[in-house]
């Protein structure tokens, strides 16, 4: 991953309240787990958003991510629930935990942090070395639509929501640019900070790149690394990825 690419992270505590809410891969996340044995790894974990809820239903959990102030939260929420995780700070581009684990994912579309070929091909690599043969690799990464690359240069209005602390109103705006030689979109995101009386009180930027893939090219990335696609969903229900999808959700399997 990226070491210029973590503004994003730096604040751990909001990546929380504006992330913690999603919940709709637990399922199938819960789904595959139940089919396997020993420990399962969540790379780039982040927080623990979803290492967390699958240690709580008694799997042995390994999260490895790069980011310190991310990690040290996934500590302290799940010294809280008792919840027995293995923290790892490493690369997941070269990671080494020195375990085979028969199921490895990665969600919240953090496969497009690695942005370069190389980057692709450490993350693939070591995932397949931690593997067993005919273990799992489940990860999301969003569809290279149109409407996802083509976004405005310009300020748009994406959502907002109410922050769970201080029960005031968030707005959050983009700016995106896209870089088709690279296939790397430049997000900028704006989070504007209303008090009681609906009064902006504090504005935060944050910059962030994410590589897309497409189709045809994910097979041929898989397949040069050892994976056999056993599916491709457009959402976490099992929906079947069509060209309208947002989402790709690969659940690939290790064959060399």
């Amino acid at each position: 991953m990226e070491l210029v690419n973590f503004e994003e992270y730096d604040d751990p505590i909001l990546y929380d309240k504006e992330n913690n809410p999603y919940t709709e891969d637990i399922p199938f996340l819960l789904k595959w787990a139940a089919k396997t044995n020993g420990p399962i790894i969540d790379l780039a974990c982040g927080t623990g958003r979803a290492t967390i809820p699958l240690a709580n239903k008694g799997y042995q959990m390994i999260g490895v991510d790069i980011h310190n102030g991310m990690l040290n939260e996934a500590i302290k929420k799940s010294s809280k629930l008792n919840s027995p995780i293995e923290w790892v700070e490493q690369d997941c581009t070269k990671f080494n935990v020195n375990v085979k684990s028969q199921m490895i994912y990665s969600v919240g579309n953090s496969f497009q942090h690695f942005l370069t070929n190389e980057a692709q091909d450490g993350l693939l690599t070591s995932v397949n070395k931690h593997l067993e043969f005919g273990g799992t690799f489940i990860f999301d990464t969003r569809f290279p639509s149109k409407e996802e690359l083509l976004q405005p240069s310009t300020e748009e209005y994406w959502r907002s929501y109410i922050d769970s602390e201080t029960q005031n109103k968030v707005d959050v705006y983009t700016i995106s640019y896209y870089d088709a030689l690279n296939q790397i979109q430049h997000y900028t995101t704006i989070r504007k900070f209303f008090n009681t009386e609906g009064q902006k009180q504090d504005e935060k930027r944050t910059n962030i790149s994410l590589r897309y893939v497409y189709p045809k090219e994910m097979e041929r990335l898989l397949f040069y690394n050892g994976f056999e696609i056993l599916s491709v969903y457009q959402d976490w229900n099992e929906g079947p990825i069509t060209n309208d999808s947002y989402s790709m959700i690969y659940v690939g399997k290790k064959v060399k």
